[in-house]
């Protein structure tokens, strides 16, 4: 029980770091290329309660994907409604990855010099799970934000990069949010119905890209510490 309660808690304050950053930097880089809509609405912030949604937060920490409130932007603002488009759209995963790439090696000091050193196994415990779901979690929702799904930032990237938009595109744009939302219900599923996970599409894309995307961040630092795992 004071297992679980430790990893739930844990999450939770890796995934507020984790939805902070993300919707920051889009609210920065918008700033940037002209759009001061989100600074108006006080969302340029690292202020955490500006950002989280509690249903998406409760879902981070207890299945390990969610979401936050988007951050309001007008791309009619940008100097370059492309590039503005574009760079804001990139900008959450893009600072995503950075943080699973500087959270990796913070969770191999911890496990390797921090931890064998606390005398409290709680403790230790819960220290190494808040920089493995800080890790786990920053590589997670940069491959979450990627799939190209309505509203989604990887959608959104696709919208800013083409200017030839066919049935597929207005059919994503049209229906994407409900198949989103019914992958996510499989996944969800899959956990208590395990049936299900002959089906659970956004599993398998997932599990497949998490570990394309991680595996340079795990082997760069592994050979820098000198792990061979």
């Amino acid at each position: 029980m004071i297992d679980y309660l430790i990893e739930i808690v844990a999450g939770a304050i890796a995934a507020i770091v984790v939805l902070t950053f993300h919707e920051f930097s889009h609210a920065f880089v918008a700033y940037k290329c002209g759009d001061p809509t989100a600074k108006f609405y006080g969302r340029m912030t690292l202020n955490p309660f500006k950002h989280f949604d509690p249903l998406g937060l409760i879902m981070f920490a207890t299945v390990g994907f969610g979401w936050a409130k988007p951050v309001p932007i007008n791309p009619n603002n940008f100097r370059n409604y492309r590039a503005g488009s574009f760079w804001t759209s990139a900008a959450g995963v893009i600072t995503n990855y950075i943080m699973a790439f500087v959270f990796y090696p913070l969770l191999l000091v911890m496990l390797t010099y921090v931890c064998p050193l606390i005398k409290w196994p709680y403790l230790a415990g819960f220290i190494e799970s808040i920089f493995y779901f800080l890790f786990a979690y920053s590589l997670n929702f940069c491959v979450f934000n990627l799939l190209p799904f309505y509203p989604l930032d990887g959608f959104r990237i696709i919208d800013a990069l083409t200017t030839n938009r066919g049935k597929f595109y207005w059919f994503l744009r049209k229906y994407g949010y409900y198949i989103f939302l019914g992958l996510m219900a499989i996944n969800i599923l899959a956990r208590w119905i395990p049936i299900l996970n002959y089906v659970n599409v956004y599993g398998y894309v997932m599990q497949f890209a998490v570990q394309i995307f991680g595996k340079p961040i795990t082997l760069f630092w592994n050979h820098i510490f000198g792990l061979f795992i």
